[in-house]
């Protein structure tokens, strides 16, 4: 017998009652469970925030079934991304009111059709929800932003996009806009027969999860990859080999790969005993985690419900495959198999393999790919990374935890951070992919890192000499302060030695 639940749909304008919050958020499922009926309360032997799982059941499937957000055990709390009026909206619970006369007579297609408009209404894009004839060309911008962002969408192949400005000129709609018009302009749309009002909210539903108060880790950062993959998918040696299934799950793990990220990093999750970090058992938790919450908004849209379910399985699987190559904590792993095909020239792209593993090691590079970017840009992206570290680090002495590496701001500077990542972590993976894929596209990053390496160690030796005199007349005005003199030679031993180890620490995570 099937089982349903009727979730009710609130008014925006109304507190939620604590008997419907009691049911928000998201349920899992294991094998013996079905996904359209009950879930065995047996089977939910835990529940923390928004989901309940088996502890250990490590398939839990993370599905919204309303828009919830989890608060962690230590105080910090996701935001809504609100900086576009649409998106102030949750459309996964939007409704329009019904005049009087009309609200008693609405059944349940017809107050379906009634949400459809009042999204249409909302977007301004009535030909996604009326259909678009083949030879009218698709409005990816509403009218207001069709000048300077839509010239800068006419050279999204050119590594010195500058994504922080097109994000201002879209408004904050940066991800949204950006993966919509390549899988438009790569014909994918058509091709899979994808439904324009699913693909929209599911774009929609994604920009939502990022959280806007990260630094780093938010929508623009996802929007900066998604950018960065696409000139990679560019490359002669892909551009020739790869299906149109490689680049649709290629863009689709560029724009998702970092979904609904907390802002801080596994060690922090395990530590604070995180739900996460149980629920995963401490292994690639955070990428498990965007993997599940993509695979939720693919099913919760039905983006892909319209393809064969084995066919959509097996995308979901690949797109966790990609996903979880990100892991930072496994790139000698990746490294090492990327040097050993490159040494017995062994790739053969016309194995579906091959090229799923060299889609992996390009989202491996799109996702570090910020001390690539050219001066300006690579340094707005350090700093944001840095202030994200230094903000964990901030919480972990709030609570009187031990404080993450590279996440004290007092012993760390922006500049040893990104010089210790570039030695150890980008130059080794972008040299090999060079040896890949030995193009303009390639020696332009390697290019683009030894001069901002170069200049983060400039930085470094003006801003010491600095930072001593400073520290130096604050002693002299008060000699018998013998902290004071204390600090100033940890924090000079701190400058000079910061990355001086070959081991990065697992919490220095730039992805």
């Amino acid at each position: 017998m099937e089982v349903c639940y009727q979730l009710p749909v609130l008014p925006l304008d109304r507190p939620v009652p604590k008997h419907v919050l009691s049911r928000r958020g998201a349920i899992s499922f294991s094998s013996s469970s079905s996904l359209f009926g009950a879930p065995d309360p047996r089977q939910l032997s835990q529940r923390r925030g928004a989901i309940s799982y088996d502890s250990s059941d490590q398939t839990a499937l993370y599905i919204r079934m309303l828009d919830v957000r989890v608060r962690s055990q230590v105080g910090f709390e996701p935001e809504r991304r609100s900086s576009h009026p649409y998106l102030c909206i949750d459309f996964r619970t939007l409704h329009t009111r019904l005049s009087c006369g009309s609200t008693s007579a609405s059944s349940g297609p017809e107050r379906r059709v009634h949400r459809l408009l009042s999204f249409q209404r909302y977007l301004h894009s009535s030909r996604l929800l009326r259909g678009v004839p083949q030879q009218i060309p698709l409005h990816i911008l509403d009218e207001d932003y069709t000048g300077q962002a839509r010239c800068m969408l006419e050279k999204v192949g050119n590594w010195n996009f500058d994504i922080f400005r097109f994000d201002r000129l879209t408004n904050g709609n940066s991800l949204i806009t950006l993966t919509f018009h390549l899988l438009n302009q790569y014909g994918l749309v058509e091709l899979f027969q994808l439904d324009m009002v699913k693909l929209w909210r599911f774009l929609v539903m994604v920009q939502e999860d990022y959280h806007s108060n990260n630094p780093y880790h938010n929508a623009v950062h996802a929007a900066d990859v998604t950018q960065a993959m696409y000139c990679y998918l560019r490359e002669p040696m892909l551009a020739k080999s790869l299906t149109s299934y490689d680049i649709l799950l290629g863009l689709l793990a560029a724009a998702t790969h970092d979904l609904d990220h907390p802002g801080v990093n596994q060690p922090f999750l395990i530590k604070t005993d995180h739900y996460l970090a149980t629920l995963y058992r401490n292994t690639s938790v955070l990428e498990n985690h965007h993997w599940k919450s993509a695979v939720g908004l693919l099913r919760e849209t039905g983006l892909f419900s319209h393809l064969p379910a084995e066919d959509s399985l097996n995308m979901e699987r690949e797109l966790g495959s990609l996903i979880l190559a990100t892991d930072i904590s496994r790139q000698n792993e990746y490294l090492s198999r990327f040097r050993i095909h490159l040494d017995q020239n062994n790739l053969c792209l016309s194995n579906a393999s091959h090229r799923h593993f060299i889609l992996q090691m390009a989202l491996k590079c799109a996702d570090i790919c910020n001390p690539c970017r050219p001066w300006e840009q690579s340094k707005q992206w350090s700093e944001k990374v840095t202030e994200e570290f230094f903000q964990q680090g901030d919480i972990e002495k709030k609570h009187k935890l031990e404080v993450s590496p590279l996440c004290d701001r007092e012993m760390n500077t922006v500049g040893n951070i990104q010089i210790g990542f570039m030695t150890y972590v980008a130059e080794p993976l972008f040299a090999e992919w060079a040896r890949f894929s030995d193009t303009r596209l390639s020696q332009t990053m390697l290019g683009h890192m030894g001069l901002n390496k170069a200049s983060w160690g400039g930085l470094q030796q003006e801003q010491t000499p600095v930072s001593e005199e400073a520290e130096a007349s604050i002693a002299s005005a008060d000699t018998g302060d013998a902290a004071t003199a204390a600090r100033r030679d940890a924090n000079t031993a701190a400058v000079a030695g910061g990355t001086s180890s070959k081991e990065i620490p697992q919490g220095s995570r730039e992805s």
